[in-house]
């Protein structure tokens, strides 16, 4: 089985890879850089779980945020959306993952989702997200609290790289929205498609 890896540079991420590779999948990370020293961490991750994994956890795919999301995000302030930030980001990072997987013929998207952790993991948010792609979506961390999390993380040696310290996302709305409606998720999307990422890989 192959999959593609949503990867940040934070502690979740890393945790979901080092699970799927356990299983002897192979996992293709895919990384969104915002600045480089996020980017250094993530393939400094991505060292470490191959240290681990081998071969199994491939060398990362990294993309430009900036140039892949920053239009729709700036599409969305434009239109009074800017809340909605948050669960565009996940949703052009699986536009994008599911471009990746069909190129090289991946089954599944893996991502670090535990549910209601952050603003774009309620279950609402997830839901929305999810029609971004036909793949299946992988979350092995949805039913895991944090300190579970941390506690694999720092059993593979993965946690000391994840909390070095590191600029916030510069995109982060001031009051995302936690519970996002399909209905009025439709109705931005059609002013937003133009700008959404279109062969990246």
């Amino acid at each position: 089985m192959k999959v593609v890896a949503l990867l940040s540079s934070g502690i979740d991420s890393p945790v979901a890879i080092h699970l799927m590779a356990s299983k002897g999948v192979e996992v293709y990370p895919l990384h969104f850089r915002q600045d480089e020293i996020k980017g250094d961490k993530v393939r400094r991750l991505v060292e470490r779980l191959r240290e681990i994994h081998g071969d199994l956890v491939k060398e990362p795919l990294i993309v430009d945020a900036f140039k892949v999301q920053a239009p729709v995000f700036e599409k969305l302030r434009e239109i009074g959306k800017a809340k909605w930030t948050c669960v565009f980001c996940k949703y052009t990072m699986y536009i994008v993952a599911t471009e990746y997987a069909k190129k090289i013929g991946a089954d599944a998207i893996v991502t670090g989702d535990s549910l209601g952790q952050v603003a774009s993991q309620t279950l609402d948010n997830l839901m929305v997200i999810s029609t971004a792609t036909d793949l299946p979506v992988l979350r092995p961390l949805i039913a895991l609290d944090k300190e579970e999390i941390v506690r694999i993380a720092k059993d593979i040696g993965t946690f000391e790289i994840s909390i070095e310290e590191e600029p916030p996302c510069p995109f982060v709305p001031r009051f995302p929205i936690v519970r996002a409606g399909l209905g009025q998720f439709k109705k931005i999307i059609e002013e937003v498609k133009d700008k959404l990422p279109r062969d990246v890989i």
